[in-house]
């Protein structure tokens, strides 16, 4: 088969990415068997020279860690929500030539987070700051109708959610990590912190807690997840987020309507294979 479009996922390290796995799923299902997705190491020195030399081939891509940032000053425009919180996942490849940017990470939050029932709360609680904390809030800045605590570790932190907060248009209040135990009584709770680095809260879920969502795929299900279910509560896991920023790349790229259901079942059915 000819391949006529292509797209990829690039990053550093980039080996794991369940990238390929949704984005294949999706064309195979679509009918769409000259297109095809890859993935490539490239860190931020070899972005530059990677972009430069993509042809008319080229629909879109992918951005991880490192390349968020750094693909903002090669592009020809970015969204107002990549803007939001500086930091470009999606690449389109229009028809006349241009490269635009967006940000798929933070609909997808709030498209995983309605999905399991949860339009609005008045209160959330963020655990860890960072990237994934920052999408966090600007979801947040649709979802929440009040104020939103981030637990932290340091103070250079602190400042740094505070300034998401104000460019966001999100009340955040500030409360030490030591204190995260009582981040597990709030409505919604947003994990975005590293594996690992939850496993001590697991003991404090109370009876009824509200809903989770923790970024993590793998490993999955981490200890807080794991006890937050056995709660009986709602859970949201990474690949929901993984799934839904996926189906709105698709869509961006091909003009069509991606399948979503078809793409989650790849993902469960890969992270399945890789656990054994």
């Amino acid at each position: 088969m000819t391949v006529t479009r292509r797209a990829a996922v690039l990053g550093s390290p980039i080996a794991h990415s369940l990238s390929p796995v949704l984005h294949r799923a999706a064309y195979a299902e679509m009918g769409l068997r000259s297109w095809s997705y890859d993935r490539f190491e490239v860190d931020e020195a070899g972005l530059p020279g990677f972009v430069r030399d993509l042809d008319a081939s080229w629909a879109g891509l992918s951005l991880t860690m490192p390349l968020k940032r750094a693909i903002i000053p090669l592009l020809d425009g970015i969204s107002d929500t990549a803007a939001s919180v500086e930091a470009v996942n999606t690449v389109v490849f229009t028809e006349d030539g241009r490269r635009l940017g967006d940000n798929t990470d933070i609909p997808g939050m709030v498209a995983a987070l309605r999905e399991r029932g949860v339009d609005k709360v008045e209160s959330a609680a963020v655990l860890g700051a960072g990237a994934t904390a920052s999408s966090a809030l600007a979801a947040l800045a649709e979802l929440c109708t009040g104020p939103v605590t981030a637990y932290v570790r340091t103070a250079a932190r602190a400042d740094e959610m505070r300034g998401w907060g104000e460019r966001l248009g999100v009340d955040v209040r500030i409360a030490d990590w030591s204190e995260a135990d009582a981040a597990l009584r709030a409505p919604l709770v947003i994990a975005t912190t590293p594996a690992g680095a939850t496993d001590d809260l697991a003991d404090a879920v109370p009876a009824a807690p509200g809903t989770l969502f923790d970024v993590l795929y793998d490993p999955w299900p981490t200890a807080l997840a794991h006890r937050w279910a056995e709660a009986g509560a709602g859970v949201v896991g990474g690949l929901d987020l993984l799934v839904h920023q996926a189906v709105l790349q698709v869509e961006q790229m091909t003009g069509l309507d991606a399948p979503l259901a078809v793409m989650r079942a790849a993902g469960e059915a890969a992270l399945a294979a890789q656990s054994h």
